[in-house]
């Protein structure tokens, strides 16, 4: 059985515990648009990033291997 030094603790606090209030509908319908924002500018930046690559690879491909 070990013994518990109870002046070693640190000090504890407890914080009341609060209930989160449900959305309002109208409230629900922004968040929710907004992620859809979000989510479609993270896909936008991403497809211009993948055709920024690509653009990129086929110039390095035609200069590595003129066709001439």
């Amino acid at each position: 059985m070990s013994l518990i030094n109870h002046n070693r603790l640190p000090n504890m606090l407890i914080k009341e515990i609060t209930t989160i209030k449900p959305l309002t509908p109208e409230k629900a319908r922004i968040n929710a648009l907004k992620t859809q924002k979000d989510n479609a500018s993270k896909a936008l930046k991403a497809e211009r990033d993948r055709q920024k690559i690509a653009k990129a690879q086929k110039t390095i491909g035609s200069i590595s291997n003129p066709q001439t």
